[in-house]
């Protein structure tokens, strides 16, 4: 074992100075014994392989050094992820082709909302571009979690690996790189797996890039219309037209991403993780296997119990979530009733995937123990509505102007009481300024 021409020895010599040998054994101890699996996979035979294989262990080990997730590996596995079954970059008519179905969408939503369009040019992206561009919001926004799991993932590997006499080996050093490489694995894959079922930037409800912009991702949409028995074109102009409506949305109300960002921060930041669940999961899946380890952070590892912050901020995070959707749903819903038949067949659709667990409800599951609730999506959808038929599309939109004007979580639930209130409130303000402005005329 201590031949020092074998490419293990030298990796573990570079990593461990003079305890490399005591490295080799608490591998093998835990499972791993680098040499049989060269042979079983045959890179024994090929020094090439085997030297490209180490320089990837090498670099991994030196990525996680000093760091409590592994960014650059959350990057890399984001875009393996995203490219799984292909992902060609988009060609110009095809990007012209959603570009077209943009400025339609842009149109209509003209006819139904006084929400001005973006200044930005639109945007038709590959998954890998995807990725690319909203790695570093969801950076901002699971990071604190991601940390949280790090460091309780790390003391329980610590704790777990008796290597006290290997060899005077420091008893973290081997296992130092691990809760990084497997948060930085957890990271990825949630955005590589986002990224494969997103439409464009806003699937989640929050803006994922720090300007509004419309986007498009075209290999997400063909996929999707596959299975319908509705027309691709129809399909792309009706997703355009989310899209559009909620960067119209967020432009128009420039406090709204912040808010947004804010609430899941500290959300995100007062996430307990539940040990007991934890240790249990590196208990089944081996803490020798970052794969594995990485899988069994999907297995309820938060704790069950949140604080009655933490409750009130999730509060507040779905129901913001729910408002921005259900005014989503209901101007695309006018905005396109002239143009596309099968409005309503792709509305419910819409509607279904989301109740169903799609890809966003998975995503903040899995990354911050956030549950998105599609009843609530569907009262502020009525509510806006309702708005819209008693006060027409400025009054309706007039609710975003301040964040103080929407209703809570509470009214919500009645939210056909808040309406009656809020448009008898804006009725007596007509009147106060009328008589204001009778009063104001009889004092010239």
């Amino acid at each position: 074992m201590s031949d020092e021409s074998t490419p293990w020895m030298r990796l573990l010599r570079e990593l461990f100075g003079d305890d490399a040998e005591a490295a080799l054994e608490e591998l093998q101890r835990m499972g791993m014994d680098p040499e049989a699996l060269a042979a079983q996979s045959g890179l024994a035979a090929s020094p090439a392989m085997m030297e490209h294989v180490l320089g990837q262990i090498r670099a991994l080990v030196s990525q996680s050094a000093g760091e409590d997730v592994n960014w650059k590996l959350a990057h890399d596995v984001a875009r393996g992820v995203a490219a799984q079954g292909g992902d060609p970059s988009v060609s110009s008519a095809t990007a012209s082709l959603h570009r077209q179905a943009i400025s339609e969408a842009e149109l209509w939503l003209d006819a139904v909302t006084d929400f001005d369009p973006t200044r930005l040019e639109p945007r038709v992206w590959s998954r890998a571009e995807w990725v690319e561009a909203t790695l570093p919001t969801w950076r901002t926004l699971a990071g604190p979690v991601a940390v949280s799991v790090s460091h309780a993932l790390g003391g329980l590997l610590e704790g777990a690996a008796d290597i006290e006499d290997a060899g005077g080996m420091d008893p973290s050093a081997l296992l130092r790189s691990v809760a990084p490489t497997v948060c930085g694995m957890h990271m990825g894959q949630a955005a590589g797996e986002m990224a494969r079922e997103a439409f464009g930037a806003t699937d989640l409800g929050i803006p994922l890039l720090a300007e509004p912009r419309v986007v498009l991702v075209p290999k997400a949409i063909t996929e999707f219309a596959e299975g319908l028995d509705i027309d691709e074109d129809a399909v792309r102009t009706f997703l355009a037209l989310r899209e559009a409506a909620h960067i119209r949305l967020f432009a128009a109300a420039p406090w709204l991403p912040g808010q947004l960002h804010t609430l899941v921060e500290r959300y995100s930041q007062g996430i307990t993780i539940d040990l007991d669940a934890l240790e249990e999961a590196v208990r089944d899946a081996g803490m020798g296997d970052p794969a594995r380890l990485q899988k069994a952070l999907n297995r309820g590892i938060f704790a069950s119990q949140h604080t009655d912050e933490q409750n009130a901020t999730l509060e507040s995070v779905e129901t913001l979530l729910a408002l921005i959707e259900g005014w989503v749903d209901d101007v695309t819903m006018r905005a396109a009733a002239p143009h596309l038949p099968d409005v309503g067949a792709l509305r419910e659709m819409m509607r279904r995937r989301r109740a169903a667990g799609g890809p966003a409800e998975d995503t903040f599951a899995n990354l911050l123990d956030l549950e998105l609730r599609p009843r609530r999506m569907r009262d502020a959808s009525a509510m806006w509505a309702s708005l819209h038929a008693r006060l027409g599309p400025e009054g309706r939109d007039g609710v975003w102007s301040h964040p103080d004007l929407l209703p809570d979580s509470e009214e919500l639930g009645r939210w056909q009481a808040w309406v009656d209130a809020y448009v008898s409130r804006g009725e007596g303000d007509e009147v106060d300024r009328e008589l204001e402005r009778l009063l104001g005329g009889e004092d010239e």
